[in-house]
């Protein structure tokens, strides 16, 4: 029987919170805005998430008010309400 490691980011909570806290460490460009590809880089490469992760993560951050993406889901924008959920350090 084989033993795998449980996925820090498979819960979409823990993944959307990952996402809040490298989307406000990201340097955003004009009005706000912080590429997807700078914050899925990171989750894929950096944290080795799997795009599933990611997509539910960004899914529950935004039906949570925590992001906003604009309609051609080129970008994100940190909304207030996500400020506030940004992990504590």
């Amino acid at each position: 029987m084989e033993h795998t490691e449980e996925r820090p980011y498979a819960n979409p909570e823990a993944a959307a919170r990952k996402l809040l806290e490298l989307a406000a460490n990201v340097a955003a460009v004009q009005d706000g805005r912080i590429y997807i590809e700078r914050i899925n880089a990171l989750v894929m490469i950096g944290l080795e998430g799997s795009g599933r992760e990611f997509g539910a993560g960004l899914k529950y951050a935004i039906e949570g008010g925590w992001l906003s993406k604009h309609e051609s889901g080129t970008y994100v924008k940190l909304t207030p309400p996500g400020e506030d959920r940004l992990p504590r350090t």
